[in-house]
C-alpha cells in the first residue's frame, strides 16, 4: 500500500492575532457544529481511494483546533479511521492553543489515539504576547504544558517567535532558555513574517525592519533579526537540540514525521476549508469559503479523482494544477534543502531520469563557490546548505526555479 499523509483543518480561534493570516476566524459553537458534520462527511468522501493507501500521519492543524468540544475531537477521528487504513505507528498531531486545553480534551485525544501535541506559545514574556495579540499568558501556558504531561503525552512541540515588535536580543534568549529547560521534545522557532492583509502589516507595512509606526513598538533590525536567528541554534543546542529543518529543532528521535513527508513530497491529502493536497503529481484545495464549503458537504458524495473530466465533486476543488515534470524537480530542490541533511543527487536521479548536473549544473556550481551549498557523503551525493546559505536560504532557493 501507498504512504499518505493526512491534514485536517479546523478553520477556528478565540480571537485572531495580529500577525495571523491564517485561514481562520472565531466562530459560534452552533457553527463550528456544523463544520465538524461538513469535515466528517468530507472525509468519508475518501472511502474509495482510501482503500490504496495507509495513513503514516495525521496532523490536525488551524485555527486552534483544541477549541472543539471533546466529543466533536472523537467524531472527527473515527471518521478518520472508519475510512482510513491508520498505521499503527502513525504520528498523529493536534495543534493547540494554551487558554482552550482542559484535562477533559486532553482525555478525548488520547481516546482519539493523537500522540502528539504542538503547543503555541511563541514568547514568555507577557508584554510580548499582548503586542501579538494572542490570548494567554506565559502563566497560562505553564498551566496547560503540565496538565500535558500529567496527561501522559510525551511528544511535546512548542511554537515560538523572534523578530517581534519590541523584543530584544536579551527577552528572545530568555524566552529560548525559558522553554528549552522545560525539555519539550521538539521546538519550532521561526522569524515573525509581517503578511498583507493583517493588523501588523498596516502597522509596519511589507518591509517592517526597523519599523516605529508612531511611537509604537519598533521591529528589530535586519541585523538584529540575523542575530536571533544564529542564536536560536547555538543556545538550543547546548540544551540538546539538533536542528533538522531551517526553523525546527528536536531532541534525537523527535523530528515531525508529518512535516518531513512534505519536504520529501510524499502524498498528502488535505481536509477541510483551504487544505491542500497532492496525489498523483497533482496538486488542488478546497475552497476558501466557509459557508461554501458547508453548503457542498451538506450532501454525501464520494471521491473520484480531482484531476478526473468525470470527478462527481469537481466543483469542489480549486486550483487543480498537475505538475509538470519541471515543477516537479524545482520541489524536489528547494523543499528537500529546507532539511539540514539536504538532498541526494542518486536520488534526483532515480526518480527524474536526469542527472542533477545537467538540469541544475550551472546554478550548484554557483552555490558552491559562494559557500551557500556544500557536498557531503560518499561521491559527493549529498547537496546541502551552508551555515551561510541557511542564512539567504529564500535566496538559494530561488536559484533553483527553472525558467
Amino acid at each position: 500500500m501507498k504512504e499518505l499523509e493526512l491534514y485536517l483543518h479546523i478553520p477556528f480561534c478565540i480571537r485572531k492575532c495580529k500577525y495571523c493570516d491564517f485561514l481562520s476566524a472565531p466562530a459560534s459553537g452552533q457553527e463550528r457544529q456544523r463544520y465538524v458534520e461538513s469535515l466528517c462527511r468530507n472525509i468519508r468522501a475518501y472511502s474509495a481511494p482510501a482503500k490504496a493507501y495507509n495513513v503514516v500521519s495525521i496532523f490536525m492543524g488551524g485555527g486552534t483546533p483544541s477549541i472543539l468540544e471533546p466529543e466533536q475531537i472523537e467524531v472527527i477521528f473515527r471518521a478518520v479511521y472508519e475510512t482510513f487504513q491508520v498505521d499503527e505507528n502513525a504520528e498523529i498531531t493536534m495543534e493547540m492553543n494554551p487558554g482552550t486545553v482542559t484535562e477533559e480534551k486532553l482525555r478525548a485525544c488520547k481516546k482519539a489515539g493523537i500522540n502528539r501535541l504542538s503547543i503555541g506559545l511563541q514568547s514568555t514574556n507577557n508584554h510580548e504576547l499582548r503586542v501579538l495579540g494572542r490570548i494567554h499568558t506565559y502563566e497560562d501556558f505553564i498551566d496547560t504544558y503540565v496538565m500535558v504531561r500529567k496527561a501522559g503525552f510525551e511528544n511535546v512541540n512548542i511554537d515560538l517567535m523572534s523578530a517581534l515588535p519590541g523584543q530584544t536580543e536579551e527577552s528572545y534568549e530568555d524566552t529560548l532558555r525559558t522553554v528549552a529547560e522545560l525539555a519539550p521534545e521538539h521546538i519550532s522557532a521561526y522569524s515573525l513574517i509581517i503578511e498583507e492583509g493583517t493588523p501588523f502589516y498596516d502597522l509596519y507595512g511589507e518591509n517592517g525592519v526597523g519599523c516605529n509606526p508612531g511611537g509604537r513598538e519598533s521591529l528589530p533590525d535586519e541585523d538584529m533579526e540575523r542575530r536571533m536567528y544564529r542564536r536560536t541554534s547555538e543556545i538550543l543546542r547546548e540544551y540538546g537540540y539538533q536542528r533538522y529543518e531551517i526553523s525546527n529543532y528536536a531532541m534525537q528521535g523527535y523530528e515531525c514525521r508529518h512535516n518531513l513527508g512534505y519536504w520529501e513530497r510524499k502524498e498528502y491529502l488535505g481536509i477541510g476549508i483551504g487544505a491542500a493536497s497532492l496525489m498523483n503529481e497533482t496538486r488542488w484545495k478546497e475552497t476558501d469559503s466557509l459557508e461554501e464549503y458547508n453548503e457542498f458537504w451538506s450532501r454525501e458524495f464520494l471521491f473520484s479523482e480531482p484531476w478526473s473530466e468525470t470527478s462527481g465533486v469537481n466543483n469542489a476543488y480549486h486550483d487543480i494544477e498537475e505538475l509538470s515534470k519541471k515543477e516537479q524537480m524545482e520541489e524536489y530542490m528547494f523543499l528537500g534543502l529546507r532539511k539540514i541533511k539536504g538532498i541526494s543527487k542518486k536520488k534526483f536521479k532515480d526518480i527524474f531520469k536526469n542527472d542533477i548536473m545537467t538540469v541544475y549544473g550551472d546554478e550548484i556550481e554557483k552555490l558552491l563557490k559562494q559557500d551557500l551549498l556544500c557536498e557531503e557523503g560518499p561521491d559527493k551525493d549529498i547537496l546541502c546548505l551552508t551555515e551561510q546559505g541557511l542564512d539567504v536560504s529564500n535566496y538559494v532557493m530561488c536559484e533553483f526555479l527553472l525558467d
